[in-house]
């Protein structure tokens, strides 16, 4: 058995979704494994991560609308404000979502669906710098 560490460093713009398919996909590519688990862990408490549909934006922004309308940003609404009034509403988004996957590796391969992609989600109305660490074992 062999495991294999690394990082992305994913920029983002706030509210959105920001694929990242690739960029694992290389990791898997370049870690020489042929079969095995791909673990994925956001490093934040206001970003997350899905397995959604890669072939349309419209389902990207649908999603985001939503996760909108489920923590608004009101203010008064929450007592936790310190970083402003998108600061709950981010950690109720993530609350609702993921902060790890675990994907299949297969034949030096990231087993996804014809339409599947692995997207990060930024929370945050600001942009910032999200960290996903990246654990492979085979």
């Amino acid at each position: 058995m062999n495991q294999y560490f690394d990082d992305l460093i994913v920029p983002t713009e706030g509210f959105s979704m920001h694929s990242i398919t690739r960029d694992v996909e290389k990791i898997v590519s370049d870690s020489g494994l042929s079969n095995g688990l791909c673990q994925l862990s956001v490093l934040h408490t206001s970003a997350s991560l899905l397995i959604q549909e890669n072939a349309s934006s419209d389902v990207q922004r649908d999603i985001v609308r939503f996760l909108d309308s489920l923590a608004p940003m009101e203010s008064g609404r929450y007592e936790h404000d310190l970083e402003g009034l998108d600061d709950m509403p981010a950690h109720l988004k993530t609350a609702l979502t993921q902060t790890h996957l675990t994907l299949s590796i297969r034949d030096s391969r990231l087993v996804l669906g014809t339409w599947q992609g692995i997207f990060l989600l930024e929370h945050r109305t600001r942009g910032s710098r999200r960290h996903v660490h990246v654990h492979l074992v085979g």
